[in-house]
């Protein structure tokens, strides 16, 4: 007996993968394409399907959306794990991002526009350790985006590590603006401090 016989899978319908066109999907397509799994994104035009989150990304995104929330000025909104559409065939999706309220349409709404977004926050895991560290952040950064985090866990106390960078404008790359251990003291995009020892904590 196969291994999908003993599981049940068998029983399951057969899931026809979406064929992409020549020229691969756009950023619309997203929308349009049936039975995606949730969190999928688009990169260089190509589908990218996200693995399950182990419990340090689910606690690291919670504790920087809640800190977040209660910091940012009126003037600003947090979404978690939303897209934004860089261009026609990039449309990735951080787990945390920083944008204009005005830039909230309602209900309905399911990408922003790069120059909505002040900052992206991209949680480490195993399989987007490369989008992560490279791809992401100089398409962010072509894009506009002014501030980008990338959050690591620190290999020795399990906790979150947070590489902050900010946008030279003139180059459209990123610059290391700091690695933050324990505890993340920002001034820019805005005040921001964060408990990162209490990524565990049900009150950060």
């Amino acid at each position: 007996m196969s291994a999908a016989s003993e599981n049940g899978l068998d029983d399951e319908p057969a899931y026809r993968w979406p064929i992409p066109p020549a020229e691969g999907w756009t950023a619309d397509d997203l929308d349009r394409i049936p039975g995606l799994p949730p969190h999928t994104e688009l990169i260089d035009g190509s589908l990218v399907f996200r693995s399950p989150q182990t419990r340090f990304h689910m606690r690291c995104m919670r504790l920087l959306e809640h800190s977040l929330l209660e910091q940012a000025p009126d003037d600003l909104d947090v979404d978690r794990e939303f897209t934004v559409k860089l261009d026609r065939r990039n449309r990735p999706e951080p787990d945390i991002l920083v944008f204009r309220a005005e830039a909230d349409l309602g209900p309905d709404q399911t990408w922003h526009k790069p120059e909505d977004v002040l900052l992206a926050v991209e949680v480490v895991s195993a399989d987007s350790l490369e989008r992560d560290r490279e791809t992401k952040p100089r398409k962010y950064a072509a894009a506009g985006v002014r501030h980008y985090w990338r959050v690591e866990q620190d290999e020795n106390k399990g906790l979150p590590v947070v590489y902050v960078y900010e946008l030279d404008p003139a180059t459209k790359s990123y610059g290391l603006a700091g690695i933050f251990h324990d505890r993340l003291k920002l001034s820019v995009p805005f005040d921001i401090e964060i408990d990162l020892t209490a990524i565990n904590r049900r009150r950060p």
